[in-house]
């Protein structure tokens, strides 16, 4: 990593590294203008008007002064209270066994919805509907039909709708689709959009979702719900070390 000197204010080096580090701690929207010449030498000018007055407040003694003994007691207090609270969380862990159990006594939790792909073509009338079906049972492949009469925008991709759920379409395409076999091609299905024609390419039944593909979302919530309840655990041990008087 390139750590050029940018300046030395007395006796200290501002280098390269630390601006780029300094950038990194703020929002990722305002690092972009940062990184450009003009965002990095705002930047260590304000690096620098900080140093200048870091050493002004160190020579005029202001360390001595009491706001700033109360921000520093205050600053200790919040720091040393979140390195004890980080060693007790780390302290906490999820077991193998505890994961496994969450997992088989709540699969219901886990479930994966029933879903098809279908292709449809739609059309205004239920007559060209028909006529439709009677191309395709004289040779006409759905894909060509549903390019060739659809007015739906799916007729570009023949028909593709792609794959979906229950709760996504209309009742009566719905209900009529999850109801077809795979590659039969429906009687004509009146929607508020027009008369459909639905042929299904597949059926994904409902299924449990594996361990191992959410093994490490388990792991994350169980050890998120461990923690609170070690925290809790621990502050209640505190209060009856400590005395404490809410009033």
């Amino acid at each position: 990593m390139d750590n050029k000197v940018l300046a030395v204010l007395n006796g200290r080096e501002i280098t390269q590294r630390e601006l780029d580090e300094t950038i990194l701690k703020f929002p990722q929207e305002r690092q972009s203008y940062l990184r450009t010449e003009e965002g990095r030498k705002q930047l260590l000018d304000e690096i620098v008007n900080f140093e200048l007055i870091y050493n002004y407040a160190k020579d005029n003694n202001m360390e001595a002064d009491k706001d700033y003994a109360l921000q520093m007691e205050r600053a200790k207090k919040e720091i040393l209270t979140q390195v004890a609270i980080a060693k007790l969380l780390s302290q906490v862990k999820v077991s193998e066994e505890e994961l496994e159990n969450y997992y088989n006594n709540n699969k219901n939790m886990f479930m994966k919805e029933e879903t098809i792909s279908a292709k449809h073509i739609l059309v205004d009338t239920l007559d060209k509907a028909n006529d439709v079906i009677k191309c395709i049972n004289e040779g006409m492949t759905f894909e060509e039909a549903a390019n060739k009469y659809s007015k739906c925008p799916s007729k570009s991709s023949g028909g593709n709708l792609g794959e979906f759920g229950k709760g996504r379409m209309v009742p009566e395409f719905e209900k009529a689709a999850f109801s077809l076999e795979v590659g039969v091609i429906s009687a004509p299905v009146k929607t508020q959009f027009g008369y459909h024609i639905i042929k299904i390419e597949s059926k994904n039944p409902a299924s449990i979702i594996p361990l191992d593909e959410i093994r490490n979302d388990i792991r994350i919530q169980l050890l998120q719900q461990n923690q609170k309840k070690r925290y809790m655990e621990f502050t209640n041990e505190l209060k009856n070390k400590y005395s404490v008087e809410i009033k």
